[in-house]
């Protein structure tokens, strides 16, 4: 399973860079995106954006 940020609703509010356990997301120009090197698919980045930015794919 991978997660990946809608990048068109995404307003890098930042909730899911302090939420990420593993630090694999961070805040590139306007949006944030996630390093899936790094990610360990816990799915907390999906459980605190509070507009659902963050889809499962």
């Amino acid at each position: 399973m991978a997660f990946r940020i809608l990048a068109d609703e995404c307003t890098a509010c930042g909730t899911c860079i302090d939420a990420c356990p593993s630090d694999a997301i961070k805040e590139e120009g306007d949006v944030c995106v996630i390093d899936l090197e790094l990610c360990s698919e816990c799915g907390t980045c999906v459980d605190e954006c509070p507009i659902e930015a963050i889809i499962e794919e």
